[in-house]
């Protein structure tokens, strides 16, 4: 198991980027044109703010890289314990990088990706196809062709590219809340309240080829140029160029992760909620639609059309839109009750028509390789229980439950959580005054004109972001791991909000205290004041994380892979858990019989056959089953055979016994109709080498965590 330990050796004020329409305005309406004082006052404010907006980037990256290096001690440990450090999912990931890397070729290598016969035993499948790797592959052609394999190994170009993008990360943040609250000292503190809550920011540091990790950063990117297109008064050159840059960063966000299809449906939503309550421009959104559909379906092209993305719910609910459209072009015409009626229909059309599409498509492609992820949904809110081995899987993981209680004390710590609720508490309610205006739609002109002052307004941006934190919060909240959508966002929508005129003159219009003085005084103070106390709070904790040294220690796990690639031949086929067969393949090559990448659902029927190592089997039943996949070498664990991490009805062996129909271990309820089984548990009684298993298997390792065991070839 692997652990850490310690190491035991010595040792203001601004100009918005946007002027006030106050500004220059002479008694009489008409603008004077701009100083030139408040032009060179504006050009530094935005070259100060690119400046500090680049440093926290380069500093983020920095930051991360040494509290890697100082957890691990990677840069003095060897190259198999530095392999083993990149655990799970992200050691297969990696594994793609290094094969890459090792191959004679660059066609050579990507021959190898193509028809993979080592990542699933006796099946030819393809990687780029399957997984979502081509930053693996880019990265290492780039390694081959630049003049630096003698100065910086591969590992370090791999974690630094990663690293690097933390720095885009950043600075998309800080330039998103920038763009929204029309200062920079919004985006410093954005940035710095990302950094200060870093444990639920991000992880980066210590699951380093994570998808996430990749996406995120062009996800942030994405939002940002969104963000901009979304302002009023744009030139036609300057909406070409941010459409470009949403294009890209689309696609390459969607290139990165496998789940970027569900986080594309979720910002689709909001797009769609938006554009029914009349709150986005209706081209800009059309545009938008198009945009991420050519996105993710120049993805599909590249991964070789993949059918899970074919038929994901986020096309069929895209196109579904697109047509809709087309089909109620008067839906933003007539009165409150009018609009109400139409938009009920214009929902319903469009539920209906995704639901058909997308069934259509996947009835045309046979696709069931999603059908997990949809059951365990089912299971999760309620509808019905399951004794799904796979949704049961997810269901057990932490990973996957509800948000921890915990994770607002630490958020609050900081003042964000206190921020981001007050920002969202005002947004919401102006977003609601908003809506009910533009769906009733009975303002008269000369009434608008007498109460233009006490208006509530949202602009379009502003709009977006609220909705955008709304669902991917409600995403967080329900599912754990998703919380860096959520939080990273977070940052930048309370400080926004602590920075923007509009939320203040609203607070302070409710107050009867508004004055144009008073709210800029404010705007500028509260943000100030929250930096200073960030600042005196969180830097010694800071620094004393930056100097605490420890280093990664596994010997169990070094100790097996050494023998693995010491004692078998290179063709030998390992069976065992996921986890731990993506650090067999990245640190001996050996072939697989299954792996942590569960998108796919040939790979999960194989994955419960090969679990049954676990379960109450016979040993003939097991050893029947792990030759069908050609398995050489079987891995047993005591950390699942008995395991103590999960509660009874969530360990792995309870997943399978329900699974099988058997009663489970230990003190407690079972349905009624499980039966006893008829044998012991397999991983328990392989030890006692009894003659019924000893024929079939031999014991060729152990250690204090892992039992190896080689398979009988019976002809």
């Amino acid at each position: 198991m692997t652990t850490i330990r310690q190491r035991r050796v010595g040792k203001g004020t601004e100009a918005e980027d946007q002027p006030s329409e106050e500004t220059n305005v002479k008694p009489d309406g008409k603008f004077l044109s701009d100083p030139t004082g408040g032009k060179l006052w504006n050009i530094l404010s935005i070259t100060v703010g690119g400046i500090v907006a680049i440093s926290l980037g380069l500093l983020t990256s920095v930051y991360v890289a040494t509290l890697h290096e100082n957890d691990l001690w990677f840069s003095n440990i060897k190259e198999v314990e530095r392999e083993i450090s990149f655990r799970t999912e992200c050691g297969l990931y990696y594994s793609y990088y290094k094969q890459m890397i090792q191959a004679a070729s660059i066609q050579q290598g990507l021959h190898g990706l193509v028809y993979d016969n080592k990542t699933e035993s006796v099946r030819t499948i393809n990687i780029l196809e399957r997984m979502n790797v081509y930053q693996e592959v880019f990265l290492s052609i780039l390694y081959r062709i630049l003049p630096i394999q003698q100065y910086l190994e591969p590992v370090y170009f791999y974690i630094y590219t990663l690293f690097g993008l933390q720095a885009v990360y950043v600075i998309a943040l800080y330039v998103t809340s920038w763009l929204l609250s029309g200062t920079w000292l919004s985006g410093l503190l954005a940035a710095c309240w990302y950094i200060t809550n870093r444990v639920d920011t991000t992880r980066v540091e210590f699951t380093i080829p994570l998808r996430e990790n990749w996406a995120l950063p062009f996800f942030a990117v994405q939002i940002a140029a969104i963000t901009y297109l979304l302002r009023t008064h744009l030139q036609p050159i300057q909406e070409r160029l941010t459409l470009m840059a949403v294009f890209i960063a689309t696609f390459l966000f969607s290139l990165t992760w496998q789940f970027n299809q569900f986080m594309m449906l979720i910002q689709a939503l909001a797009l769609f909620i938006l554009d029914s309550l009349d709150m986005l421009p209706t081209a800009k959104v059309t545009w938008l639609c198009v945009i991420q559909i050519s996105g993710l379906l120049l993805v599909c092209v590249l991964q070789f059309f993949n059918s899970m993305i074919l038929g994901s719910l986020f096309i069929s609910f895209n196109v579904s839109v697109l047509i809709a459209k087309t089909i109620q072009k008067n839906l933003k015409k007539g009165g409150l009750l009018n609009r109400l009626g139409k938009l009920i229909l214009h929902v319903l059309l469009v539920l209906g028509l995704t639901l058909l599409i997308n069934k259509f498509i996947k009835k045309i492609l046979n696709l069931e390789s999603d059908e997990h992820i949809f059951k365990f949904l089912k299971a999760k809110f309620g509808f019905g229980a399951t004794r799904d081995f796979d949704a049961n899987l997810y269901l057990c993981e932490e990973a996957f439950g509800l948000l921890p209680l915990n994770t607002f004390s630490r958020l609050s710590s900081t003042l964000l959580f206190y921020a981001y609720g007050f920002v969202l508490f005002l947004l919401t309610i102006a977003a609601v005054i908003v809506a009910f205006r533009n769906l009733s739609g009975s303002y008269q002109v000369q009434l608008k004109e007498k109460m233009e002052e006490y208006t509530v307004t949202l602009k379009p941006d502003a709009a977006y972001s609220l909705v955008h934190t709304v669902l991917f919060g409600c995403l967080a909240l329900s599912t754990m791991r998703m919380k860096y959508l959520w939080t990273s966002h977070m940052c930048v929508f309370a400080s926004f909000g602590l920075c923007s005129t509009e939320v203040w003159k609203l607070t302070l219009k409710c107050l009867h205290l508004y004055t144009s003085q008073r709210t800029q005084v404010i705007r500028y103070s509260v943000p100030i004041i929250t930096l200073l106390y960030i600042s005196f709070k969180f830097w010694p904790g800071i620094m004393d994380e930056l100097s605490e040294l420890r280093e990664f220690y596994d010997p169990d796990t070094v100790e097996l892979m050494n023998w693995i690639k010491s004692n078998t031949p290179n063709t030998a086929v390992f069976a065992g858990s996921m986890q731990l067969l993506a650090g067999v393949k990245l640190c001996t090559g050996r072939t697989l019989t299954n792996h942590p990448h569960y998108e796919d659902k040939n790979l999960r029927e194989r994955t419960k056959q090969i679990y049954q190592i676990y379960a109450k089997r016979s040993p003939s039943d097991v050893y029947r089953i792990l030759r069908s996949f050609g398995t050489d070498y079987v891995i047993l664990e005591d950390s699942i055979c008995y395991e103590r991490r999960h509660s009874r009805g969530c360990r792995l062996r309870d997943l399978l016994d329900v699974a099988n129909g058997h009663i489970m271990d230990g003190l407690g309820e079972n349905e009624p109709d499980l039966k006893p089984s008829l044998y012991p548990r397999f991983c328990e009684e392989i030890i006692k080498n009894l003659p019924s298993y000893t024929m079939h298997f031999t014991r060729v390792f152990q250690n204090k965590t892992f039992h190896v065991y080689k398979l009988a070839k019976h002809k």
